[in-house]
């Protein structure tokens, strides 16, 4: 495969301009760790960033920072991490799940919009991103947003572009809101509650005025023995004490609610984020996003999936699913129930046979469809970028 590496946001310009002359397709990369998530499309030619590296500005004062699309994510949370800040969405690592080696880049986590379990309480990636720079398929640079917040006006591309999966343009240089990190996170558990008691008790929690920034449930078997509900506030030391004490009275009828230590509560977010539950196996996964109210109703129809394995993050609002391989791997049972729950379901891991013959993405209604298809035209004329990596014909 022929692989294309820019230097500059200039030659990535020209890249795509000869590219588009001559029909050709191309893959965006940047560290090559979500490359099974998507339709399998085949391209002859990868366009990547990864020479498009550094932190082009951070200023901690304005809780700003801004790199190339190709700079590691890890790189940016080790500059963050010296100044005591951290991304507000807590950007997972699917490295394992997925099964793949490589470093994630900022790129990357805009393109692909992932957020983690704080995400309840701060939004999702595409809410801290402010301000992009990318070059559409007509090789012309686009800027939208600011690179620090009182600068952000104009067309909110930004959005548009955040899980976009490269099909739109080219990412070169993406800037963040940061925040900085609590002082202290303290996580309580709740052991033994069943789907619904669980989501009532996560409900009760995030509707409560004492700061939930996380909140998961771990049915039996899927981290122990027994089922598992957890819930996480931070903040100052002294503050998280007083919320951890209220929420345990908030939930006393539920059961009793103790305090994790904190070292292992670690783990276990980290565990929720990653989706390490599903990493190493064979399975396809799935995630399932849906009202927090509606999660045990989807759990109802994966049970009747011979063999399937969830666990919920996000209050209950969102599903991690593992289910056997065979047939459609549980896409219409699924697809119906989120149908009937009003919420959408993407097919994150699975071979690439699989990828192809059940739609990876949320089936769009035709209007919607359309309107993807104009803003694909508009941007990427030509249909240079990611060919078909999100629908077939698009």
């Amino acid at each position: 495969m022929n692989t294309l590496i820019p230097g500059t946001e200039a030659e990535a310009a020209g890249f795509i301009v000869e590219a588009a002359r001559a029909g050709i397709a191309l893959a965006i990369r940047g560290g090559g760790t979500k490359t099974a998530m998507g339709r399998a499309a085949l391209h002859e030619t990868v366009l990547s960033s990864k020479s498009l590296t550094g932190i082009t500005l951070y200023e901690p004062a304005e809780l700003a920072i801004a790199a190339l699309a190709g700079t590691p994510l890890r790189d940016v949370e080790r500059a963050l991490d010296e100044k005591g800040q951290e991304f507000s969405f807590e950007p997972p690592d699917l490295r394992g799940l997925l099964g793949v080696t490589g470093e994630p880049t900022v790129g990357g986590l805009a393109a692909a919009n992932l957020s983690g379990p704080r995400r309840i309480m701060a939004g999702a990636c595409r809410d801290s991103l402010i301000g992009i720079r990318a070059v559409n398929g007509r090789g012309e640079v686009v800027k939208s947003g600011g690179r620090v917040m009182k600068n952000v006006t104009g067309l909110d591309l930004v959005k548009l572009l955040a899980g976009s999966w490269g099909t739109l343009a080219f990412l070169t240089e993406v800037t963040f809101k940061v925040l900085p990190k609590p002082e202290r996170r303290g996580t309580l558990v709740l052991t033994g509650l069943n789907d619904r008691k669980a989501a009532a008790a996560m409900a009760a929690a995030l509707g409560s005025p004492f700061e939930v920034s996380g909140a998961a449930h771990l049915p039996a078997g899927i981290a122990g023995e027994a089922p598992r509900t957890y819930l996480r506030t931070e903040g100052f030391a002294f503050s998280v004490r007083h919320r951890l004490e209220a929420l345990q009275g908030l939930l006393a009828s539920l059961g009793r609610a103790e305090v994790l230590d904190d070292a292992m509560a670690a783990d276990v977010w980290r565990m929720v984020r990653d989706v390490e539950p599903f990493a190493g196996s064979d399975e396809v996964v799935w995630r399932i996003a849906v009202a927090p109210s509606r999660g045990p109703d989807v759990a109802e129809a994966l049970a009747g999936i011979p063999g399937a394995r969830w666990f919920y993050d996000w209050g209950g609002g969102h599903l991690w699913a593992a289910v056997p391989g065979e047939g459609d791997a549980g896409a219409a049972a699924i697809r119906q129930s989120v149908a009937a729950s009003g919420g959408h379901a993407t097919l994150v891991r699975a071979p690439a046979e699989l990828r192809n013959r059940v739609p990876v993405f949320q089936p769009l209604a035709e209007p919607l469809m359309r309107l993807s298809r104009g803003i694909k035209q508009a941007f990427d004329p030509a249909g240079v970028f990611e060919r078909e990596r999100m629908y077939a014909g698009l």
